[in-house]
């Protein structure tokens, strides 16, 4: 297996006493070598947007494009009877996630862009299916969002599962950025949580609501492409992209509005405003974010005994800047960050596998290791 001996870049920051903290606020100190290197695991895939282990060691990776590829002792092969994608700017094949229990009931989930249901264009979808003979048999769809929009923008979407097994979900705005985040009669801009069936848990806050899409968990977000469940608390969390500024980590709440885009630590592309506020009663702040914008995708905490110097940590990739960030946290707030492996490339995803090793998803290039420096 071919080793690329990418270097960990860091760049330390001071810690701040208040409870968000920004990036315009780092001070850098001069990089610094450490001792973790990345290894190629997977190579030659264009946009590896999800990857999930199996029992086996196996490794399920999506294609944006709409390949689901298993990986197995050096050799993919190509999945059949995935669902057809409506293919349009960030829409495609996106997460996947085995089931906790996946050796007793053999589920996998995914997310995608679905044309599915009445009119033009697509919107995301959940679906699960079982693995027989390299097919996808027995595919459920457990949600579909509505309307339809040939918009490309803002579909999410990332899986995680908490503790008590309940499935989590994110889909962004759809770029209908004044109506659907603060509107839970309407899908986008908000995190989900089902029963592993597709049923909708009876104590989600918007149960009793006779209007609202009783899926919504919480709503006000803008576009979460990063979302995990913290091990060392059980709580899920999520990273989601701002516009020009205010990318978020938020730590998502039953019924809670996160703001969007009424308050907002960022502003339009073309360096204009959209709000004049970041604070608003009734709206949660983010427990860290970004100005400049860092474009996170994937989120991953360490709890491997494999790396003992990052434990507790999260890992965030950038597909802007093209690293991995890691962030130090001390009573839920970020303390501390450092830049890894610059200029890899694109990072989309970040997973810890069941083997304690941490696996990164580079685009145009493939999925690397995270292994220890000899």
């Amino acid at each position: 297996m071919k080793t690329i001996h990418s270097i960990l870049t860091i760049t330390f920051i001071t810690c701040i006493a208040c409870a968000q903290q920004t990036e315009s606020e780092i001070k850098a100190e001069s990089p610094k070598t450490n001792n973790y290197k990345t290894e190629v695991f997977v190579s030659d895939l264009e946009i590896p947007w999800g990857m999930t282990f199996l029992p086996d060691g196996s490794m399920l990776i999506t294609e944006k494009t709409g390949e689901l590829i298993l990986f197995k002792e050096g050799i993919k092969t190509t999945i059949e009877n995935v669902p057809d994608v409506y293919f349009r700017g960030q829409g495609g094949l996106l997460d996947i996630k085995a089931h906790p229990n996946y050796e007793d009931n053999g589920w996998i989930y995914i997310t995608y862009s679905s044309s599915e249901g009445d009119g033009d264009g697509g919107n995301t979808a959940v679906i699960r299916a079982k693995l027989d003979d390299n097919k996808l048999v027995d595919k459920q769809t457990l949600y579909k969002a509505t309307p339809n929009t040939k918009k490309g923008q803002h579909w999410g979407s990332r899986i995680a599962f908490d503790d008590q097994g309940y499935l989590y979900f994110s889909i962004g705005d759809r770029g209908n950025r004044d109506v659907n985040p603060q509107d839970i009669t309407r899908d986008g801009g908000k995190i989900y949580r089902l029963n592993n069936d597709g049923s909708i848990p009876n104590d989600n806050p918007f149960i009793d609501n006779e209007n609202a899409k009783t899926a919504i968990y919480s709503y006000g977000h803008r576009n979460p492409q990063g979302m995990a469940k913290n091990p060392f608390t059980g709580n899920i969390w999520v990273n989601e992209h701002g516009p020009r500024g205010g990318d978020e980590i938020n730590i998502i709440q039953k019924g809670k509005n996160f703001g969007w885009p009424v308050i907002s630590y960022g502003i339009n592309y073309n360096g204009t405003t959209f709000t004049d506020i970041t604070e608003k009663v009734g709206m949660e702040q983010p427990l860290f974010y970004w100005v400049p914008s860092i474009a996170p995708s994937g989120m991953a905490f360490v709890s491997s005994n494999i790396y003992p110097d990052w434990n507790k940590n999260i890992l965030i990739g950038s597909l802007k800047f093209e690293y991995l960030e890691r962030l130090v946290l001390e009573n839920d707030k970020v303390i501390k960050r450092e830049k890894l492996f610059e200029d890899i490339g694109r990072v989309r995803n970040v997973i810890q596998g069941p083997d304690g090793y941490i696996y990164i998803a580079v685009e145009g290039k493939g999925i690397f290791k995270i292994v220890p420096e000899k």
